[in-house]
Protein backbone atom coordinates (compact mmCIF):
# COMPACT_ATOMS: atom_id res chain seq x y z
CA UNK A 1 0.00 0.00 0.00
CA UNK A 2 1.25 3.57 -0.58
CA UNK A 3 2.73 5.32 2.44
CA UNK A 4 4.80 8.51 2.62
CA UNK A 5 8.57 8.24 2.83
CA UNK A 6 10.87 10.51 4.84
CA UNK A 7 14.17 12.07 3.78
CA UNK A 8 17.17 12.48 6.15
CA UNK A 9 15.91 15.87 7.32
CA UNK A 10 12.74 14.32 8.74
CA UNK A 11 10.44 16.04 6.23
CA UNK A 12 7.79 13.86 4.57
CA UNK A 13 8.82 13.04 1.04
CA UNK A 14 6.73 12.04 -1.98
CA UNK A 15 4.26 9.21 -1.70
CA UNK A 16 5.63 5.94 -3.08
CA UNK A 17 4.27 2.41 -3.13
CA UNK A 18 5.81 0.28 -0.38
CA UNK A 19 4.55 -2.65 1.66
CA UNK A 20 2.55 -1.91 4.80
CA UNK A 21 4.88 -2.75 7.72
CA UNK A 22 1.95 -2.80 10.18
CA UNK A 23 -0.16 -5.23 8.09
CA UNK A 24 -3.28 -3.39 9.23
CA UNK A 25 -4.79 -2.01 6.02
CA UNK A 26 -5.90 -3.01 2.57
CA UNK A 27 -5.33 -1.33 -0.77
CA UNK A 28 -8.95 -0.22 -1.14
CA UNK A 29 -9.49 3.38 -2.32
CA UNK A 30 -11.59 4.08 0.77
CA UNK A 31 -8.87 2.85 3.11
CA UNK A 32 -6.22 4.80 1.21
CA UNK A 33 -8.27 7.98 1.52
CA UNK A 34 -8.43 7.49 5.28
CA UNK A 35 -4.67 6.95 5.42
CA UNK A 36 -4.02 10.08 3.37
CA UNK A 37 -6.24 12.06 5.73
CA UNK A 38 -4.42 10.65 8.77
CA UNK A 39 -0.97 11.47 7.36
CA UNK A 40 -2.11 15.00 6.47
CA UNK A 41 -3.31 15.50 10.05
CA UNK A 42 0.01 14.19 11.39
CA UNK A 43 1.93 16.62 9.21
CA UNK A 44 -0.24 19.51 10.42
CA UNK A 45 0.54 18.55 14.03
CA UNK A 46 4.29 18.12 13.34
CA UNK A 47 4.13 14.37 13.82
CA UNK A 48 5.96 11.69 11.85
CA UNK A 49 5.06 8.00 12.18
CA UNK A 50 7.93 5.69 13.00
CA UNK A 51 6.85 3.03 10.50
CA UNK A 52 7.64 5.34 7.57
CA UNK A 53 11.23 6.00 8.63
CA UNK A 54 12.49 3.20 10.88
CA UNK A 55 15.29 2.22 8.50
CA UNK A 56 16.69 5.77 8.56
CA UNK A 57 16.47 6.13 12.34
CA UNK A 58 17.62 2.62 13.26
CA UNK A 59 19.82 1.19 10.49
CA UNK A 60 21.35 -2.26 10.90
CA UNK A 61 24.79 -0.59 10.97
CA UNK A 62 25.78 3.11 10.95
CA UNK A 63 24.93 4.73 7.62
CA UNK A 64 26.66 8.12 7.67
CA UNK A 65 25.56 11.03 5.54
CA UNK A 66 29.13 12.32 5.31
CA UNK A 67 31.33 10.88 2.60
CA UNK A 68 35.06 10.23 2.50
CA UNK A 69 36.86 13.15 0.91
CA UNK A 70 40.39 14.41 0.23
CA UNK A 71 41.69 17.98 0.41
CA UNK A 72 44.98 18.66 -1.39
CA UNK A 73 47.43 20.65 0.75
CA UNK A 74 48.89 22.60 -2.14
CA UNK A 75 45.44 23.76 -3.13
CA UNK A 76 44.61 24.62 0.49
CA UNK A 77 47.75 26.67 0.99
CA UNK A 78 47.23 28.49 -2.30
CA UNK A 79 43.71 29.54 -1.28
CA UNK A 80 44.96 30.52 2.19
CA UNK A 81 47.68 32.75 0.72
CA UNK A 82 45.11 34.48 -1.47
CA UNK A 83 42.89 35.03 1.56
CA UNK A 84 45.93 36.44 3.34
CA UNK A 85 46.23 39.08 0.61
CA UNK A 86 42.53 39.98 0.58
CA UNK A 87 40.98 39.32 3.99
CA UNK A 88 42.16 41.10 7.17
CA UNK A 89 42.33 39.48 10.60
CA UNK A 90 40.26 41.16 13.31
CA UNK A 91 36.98 41.35 15.13
CA UNK A 92 34.02 39.85 13.39
CA UNK A 93 35.62 36.98 11.56
CA UNK A 94 38.20 36.70 14.38
CA UNK A 95 40.40 34.24 12.47
CA UNK A 96 41.55 33.81 8.88
CA UNK A 97 40.45 30.19 9.00
CA UNK A 98 39.07 28.31 6.00
CA UNK A 99 36.94 25.30 6.90
CA UNK A 100 37.15 21.99 5.08
CA UNK A 101 33.48 21.36 4.26
CA UNK A 102 32.31 17.85 3.55
CA UNK A 103 30.32 18.07 0.33
CA UNK A 104 27.63 15.69 1.62
CA UNK A 105 26.78 17.74 4.73
CA UNK A 106 24.32 20.13 3.09
CA UNK A 107 26.61 23.16 2.84
CA UNK A 108 27.69 23.17 6.48
CA UNK A 109 31.31 24.10 7.19
CA UNK A 110 31.97 20.73 8.81
CA UNK A 111 34.40 17.99 7.82
CA UNK A 112 32.24 15.53 9.78
CA UNK A 113 28.97 15.73 11.76
CA UNK A 114 30.94 16.23 15.01
CA UNK A 115 34.26 17.68 13.81
CA UNK A 116 35.48 20.94 12.31
CA UNK A 117 38.81 21.27 10.51
CA UNK A 118 40.32 24.34 8.89
CA UNK A 119 43.52 25.77 7.54
CA UNK A 120 44.41 28.94 9.44
CA UNK A 121 46.77 31.52 7.94
CA UNK A 122 48.55 34.35 9.75
CA UNK A 123 50.71 36.86 7.90
CA UNK A 124 53.93 38.55 9.08
CA UNK A 125 53.35 40.82 12.06
CA UNK A 126 49.64 39.97 12.28
CA UNK A 127 47.72 39.31 15.50
CA UNK A 128 44.55 37.26 15.80
CA UNK A 129 42.69 38.84 18.75
CA UNK A 130 42.02 36.95 21.94
CA UNK A 131 38.72 35.25 22.60
CA UNK A 132 37.41 32.14 24.30
CA UNK A 133 34.70 29.63 23.49
CA UNK A 134 33.27 26.47 24.94
CA UNK A 135 34.48 24.44 21.97
CA UNK A 136 37.65 22.38 22.45
CA UNK A 137 40.38 23.15 19.93
CA UNK A 138 43.85 22.13 18.83
CA UNK A 139 46.45 23.25 16.30
CA UNK A 140 48.75 20.97 14.33
CA UNK A 141 51.65 22.59 12.49
CA UNK A 142 52.49 21.05 9.13
CA UNK A 143 55.21 23.55 8.22
CA UNK A 144 56.85 26.80 9.36
CA UNK A 145 57.46 28.61 12.64
CA UNK A 146 57.40 32.14 14.05
CA UNK A 147 53.88 32.20 15.50
CA UNK A 148 53.09 32.15 19.22
CA UNK A 149 49.66 31.20 20.51
CA UNK A 150 48.93 32.83 23.86
CA UNK A 151 46.65 30.74 26.08
CA UNK A 152 45.50 32.41 29.30
CA UNK A 153 48.51 34.70 29.13
CA UNK A 154 51.08 31.94 28.46
CA UNK A 155 52.92 32.38 25.10
CA UNK A 156 53.47 29.02 23.37
CA UNK A 157 55.74 28.76 20.33
CA UNK A 158 54.30 26.95 17.30
CA UNK A 159 56.75 24.94 15.21
CA UNK A 160 56.65 22.24 12.56
CA UNK A 161 55.21 18.97 13.87
CA UNK A 162 53.92 20.45 17.13
CA UNK A 163 50.49 19.54 18.48
CA UNK A 164 48.98 22.35 20.58
CA UNK A 165 45.98 22.03 22.89
CA UNK A 166 43.49 24.85 23.54
CA UNK A 167 40.72 23.38 25.66
CA UNK A 168 37.33 25.07 25.81
CA UNK A 169 36.78 28.35 27.69
CA UNK A 170 40.45 29.40 27.77
CA UNK A 171 41.32 32.83 26.38
CA UNK A 172 43.68 32.55 23.41
CA UNK A 173 45.08 34.59 20.55
CA UNK A 174 47.94 34.26 18.06
CA UNK A 175 50.67 36.61 16.92
CA UNK A 176 53.19 36.20 14.13
CA UNK A 177 56.52 37.63 15.22
CA UNK A 178 58.35 36.57 12.06
CA UNK A 179 58.75 38.04 8.63
CA UNK A 180 56.96 35.11 6.97
CA UNK A 181 53.37 33.90 6.86
CA UNK A 182 52.45 30.63 8.58
CA UNK A 183 49.61 28.15 8.14
CA UNK A 184 48.43 25.25 10.27
CA UNK A 185 45.53 22.85 10.78
CA UNK A 186 42.84 23.74 13.31
CA UNK A 187 40.55 21.07 14.74
CA UNK A 188 37.50 21.71 16.94
CA UNK A 189 34.29 20.05 18.11
CA UNK A 190 32.16 22.92 16.74
CA UNK A 191 29.52 20.74 14.97
CA UNK A 192 28.99 18.57 18.04
CA UNK A 193 28.50 21.55 20.33
CA UNK A 194 26.28 23.31 17.81
CA UNK A 195 23.97 20.30 17.59
CA UNK A 196 23.92 19.92 21.38
CA UNK A 197 23.25 23.67 21.92
CA UNK A 198 26.17 23.99 24.34
CA UNK A 199 28.17 26.73 22.58
CA UNK A 200 29.36 29.90 24.36
CA UNK A 201 31.69 32.63 23.05
CA UNK A 202 33.33 35.69 24.60
CA UNK A 203 35.67 38.30 23.13
CA UNK A 204 38.97 39.12 24.81
CA UNK A 205 41.64 41.73 24.17
CA UNK A 206 42.47 43.12 20.73
CA UNK A 207 46.14 42.26 21.23
CA UNK A 208 47.45 39.13 22.90
CA UNK A 209 48.00 39.62 26.63
CA UNK A 210 51.69 38.67 26.42
CA UNK A 211 53.64 39.45 23.25
CA UNK A 212 56.90 37.91 24.45
CA UNK A 213 58.39 35.03 22.46
CA UNK A 214 59.89 32.51 24.90
CA UNK A 215 61.50 29.32 23.64
CA UNK A 216 59.50 27.32 26.19
CA UNK A 217 56.11 28.16 27.65
CA UNK A 218 55.40 28.21 31.37
CA UNK A 219 53.04 25.26 30.98
CA UNK A 220 55.78 23.17 29.39
CA UNK A 221 58.28 24.13 32.08
CA UNK A 222 55.82 22.87 34.67
CA UNK A 223 54.37 19.76 33.06
CA UNK A 224 56.70 18.41 30.35
CA UNK A 225 59.04 16.21 32.35
CA UNK A 226 58.57 12.48 31.56
CA UNK A 227 56.80 10.60 34.33
CA UNK A 228 56.90 13.59 36.69
CA UNK A 229 54.09 15.89 37.76
CA UNK A 230 54.13 18.97 39.99
CA UNK A 231 52.80 18.40 43.49
CA UNK A 232 51.52 21.97 43.45
CA UNK A 233 48.70 20.75 41.17
CA UNK A 234 47.28 17.49 42.55
CA UNK A 235 44.17 15.76 41.30
CA UNK A 236 42.78 15.45 37.79
CA UNK A 237 42.14 18.13 35.20
CA UNK A 238 39.43 17.85 32.57
CA UNK A 239 41.83 18.65 29.73
CA UNK A 240 45.57 18.29 29.43
CA UNK A 241 47.62 21.01 31.16
CA UNK A 242 50.38 20.47 28.58
CA UNK A 243 50.01 23.36 26.11
CA UNK A 244 52.18 21.85 23.39
CA UNK A 245 53.39 18.34 22.53
CA UNK A 246 56.67 18.99 20.75
CA UNK A 247 57.62 17.23 17.54
CA UNK A 248 61.00 16.12 18.86
CA UNK A 249 59.27 14.00 21.51
CA UNK A 250 56.70 12.57 19.10
CA UNK A 251 59.42 11.74 16.58
CA UNK A 252 61.62 10.09 19.22
CA UNK A 253 58.76 7.91 20.51
CA UNK A 254 57.89 6.66 17.03
CA UNK A 255 61.54 6.09 16.13
CA UNK A 256 62.11 3.98 19.25
CA UNK A 257 59.03 1.83 18.59
CA UNK A 258 60.35 0.87 15.16
CA UNK A 259 63.86 0.38 16.58
CA UNK A 260 62.47 -2.04 19.17
CA UNK A 261 60.73 -3.91 16.36
CA UNK A 262 64.05 -4.14 14.51
CA UNK A 263 65.63 -5.56 17.69
CA UNK A 264 62.98 -8.27 17.88
CA UNK A 265 60.89 -6.76 20.69
CA UNK A 266 57.23 -5.70 20.79
CA UNK A 267 56.43 -2.02 20.52
CA UNK A 268 54.49 -1.45 17.31
CA UNK A 269 50.74 -1.88 16.83
CA UNK A 270 51.36 -4.00 13.73
CA UNK A 271 54.42 -4.83 11.58
CA UNK A 272 56.07 -1.59 10.48
CA UNK A 273 53.36 0.55 12.10
CA UNK A 274 54.35 2.73 15.09
CA UNK A 275 51.73 4.87 16.78
CA UNK A 276 51.26 7.14 19.80
CA UNK A 277 48.29 8.88 21.42
CA UNK A 278 48.55 12.33 22.98
CA UNK A 279 47.32 12.07 26.57
CA UNK A 280 46.35 14.13 29.60
CA UNK A 281 49.03 13.45 32.26
CA UNK A 282 46.56 13.98 35.12
CA UNK A 283 44.18 11.23 33.93
CA UNK A 284 46.04 9.06 31.43
CA UNK A 285 43.10 9.64 29.09
CA UNK A 286 42.61 11.81 26.02
CA UNK A 287 43.90 15.38 25.88
CA UNK A 288 40.34 16.74 25.74
CA UNK A 289 36.93 15.34 26.55
CA UNK A 290 35.65 15.43 22.97
CA UNK A 291 38.79 15.09 20.85
CA UNK A 292 41.39 12.34 20.48
CA UNK A 293 44.72 12.96 18.76
CA UNK A 294 47.25 10.41 17.55
CA UNK A 295 50.34 10.16 15.38
CA UNK A 296 51.13 7.17 13.16
CA UNK A 297 54.33 6.22 11.36
CA UNK A 298 54.48 3.52 8.70
CA UNK A 299 57.85 2.35 7.50
CA UNK A 300 58.42 1.72 3.79
CA UNK A 301 56.26 -1.14 2.51
CA UNK A 302 54.00 -1.22 5.57
CA UNK A 303 50.21 -1.36 5.58
CA UNK A 304 47.43 -1.46 8.17
CA UNK A 305 44.50 -3.85 8.51
CA UNK A 306 41.10 -2.48 7.51
CA UNK A 307 39.05 -1.44 10.55
CA UNK A 308 35.52 -0.18 11.18
CA UNK A 309 35.09 2.41 13.96
CA UNK A 310 32.09 4.20 15.40
CA UNK A 311 32.78 7.92 15.12
CA UNK A 312 34.59 10.20 12.72
CA UNK A 313 38.32 10.33 12.02
CA UNK A 314 40.48 12.82 10.12
CA UNK A 315 44.04 12.26 8.82
CA UNK A 316 46.66 14.76 7.75
CA UNK A 317 49.84 13.49 6.15
CA UNK A 318 52.82 15.04 7.88
CA UNK A 319 55.55 13.56 5.74
CA UNK A 320 55.86 10.99 2.95
CA UNK A 321 53.21 9.57 0.67
CA UNK A 322 50.93 6.60 0.36
CA UNK A 323 47.37 5.45 -0.08
CA UNK A 324 44.35 5.71 2.21
CA UNK A 325 41.54 3.27 1.40
CA UNK A 326 38.09 4.15 2.76
CA UNK A 327 35.59 1.40 1.96
CA UNK A 328 35.85 1.18 -1.85
CA UNK A 329 37.48 4.57 -2.41
CA UNK A 330 41.24 4.87 -2.78
CA UNK A 331 43.00 8.19 -2.12
CA UNK A 332 46.60 8.87 -3.07
CA UNK A 333 48.03 11.26 -0.49
CA UNK A 334 51.24 13.17 0.20
CA UNK A 335 52.52 15.80 2.64
CA UNK A 336 49.78 18.05 4.01
CA UNK A 337 46.82 16.29 2.38
CA UNK A 338 43.73 15.81 4.56
CA UNK A 339 41.32 12.84 4.48
CA UNK A 340 38.16 12.25 6.51
CA UNK A 341 36.78 8.82 7.39
CA UNK A 342 33.02 8.68 8.12
CA UNK A 343 31.69 6.53 10.95
CA UNK A 344 31.89 2.76 10.44
CA UNK A 345 33.44 3.02 6.98
CA UNK A 346 36.38 0.57 6.89
CA UNK A 347 39.74 2.26 6.40
CA UNK A 348 43.33 1.19 5.94
CA UNK A 349 46.64 2.79 4.96
CA UNK A 350 49.60 1.59 2.94
CA UNK A 351 52.84 3.16 1.79
CA UNK A 352 55.75 2.19 -0.45
CA UNK A 353 58.23 4.79 0.77
CA UNK A 354 57.11 5.42 4.36
CA UNK A 355 54.64 7.93 5.77
CA UNK A 356 53.96 9.95 8.94
CA UNK A 357 50.29 10.75 9.64
CA UNK A 358 48.60 12.94 12.24
CA UNK A 359 45.06 11.88 13.15
CA UNK A 360 42.21 13.22 15.25
CA UNK A 361 38.75 11.87 16.04
CA UNK A 362 35.66 12.21 18.22
CA UNK A 363 36.22 8.82 19.92
CA UNK A 364 36.13 10.20 23.51
CA UNK A 365 32.50 11.26 23.04
CA UNK A 366 31.33 7.79 22.08
CA UNK A 367 33.51 6.03 24.63
CA UNK A 368 32.00 8.19 27.40
CA UNK A 369 28.51 7.25 26.17
CA UNK A 370 29.47 3.55 25.84
CA UNK A 371 28.62 3.70 22.13
CA UNK A 372 32.13 3.25 20.77
CA UNK A 373 32.67 0.06 18.75
CA UNK A 374 35.30 -1.31 16.38
CA UNK A 375 35.39 -4.29 14.06
CA UNK A 376 38.10 -6.00 12.04
CA UNK A 377 37.27 -8.92 9.78
CA UNK A 378 38.82 -12.14 11.01
CA UNK A 379 41.51 -13.66 8.84
CA UNK A 380 42.67 -10.38 7.31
Amino acid sequence: MPTPTTDHSGSPGPTVAVSDPMNTVTDSPEQQAKLDEMYAQMKKLDLIPLWTQRADLMPDVPDPVATAQKWDWQQLIEVARRAGDLVPVGRGGERRAIALANSALHGNAFIAPTLWAAIQYLGPGETAPEHRHSQNAFRFVIEGEGVWTVVNGDPVAMRRGDFLVTAGWNFHGHHNDSGKPMAWLDGLDIPFQQQMDTAFFEEGTERVTDESTPETSRGERLWCHPGLRPLAFPGTQTSSPIPCYRWEHTDAALTEQLALEDDGYSGTVSPGHAAIRFTNPTTGGDVMTTLRAEFHRLRAGASTTAIHEVGNRVFQVFEGSGTVLVENEEFTVSTGDVINVPSWKPWSVRTDGGMDIFSFSDAPIFEALHLYRTYQQEGI
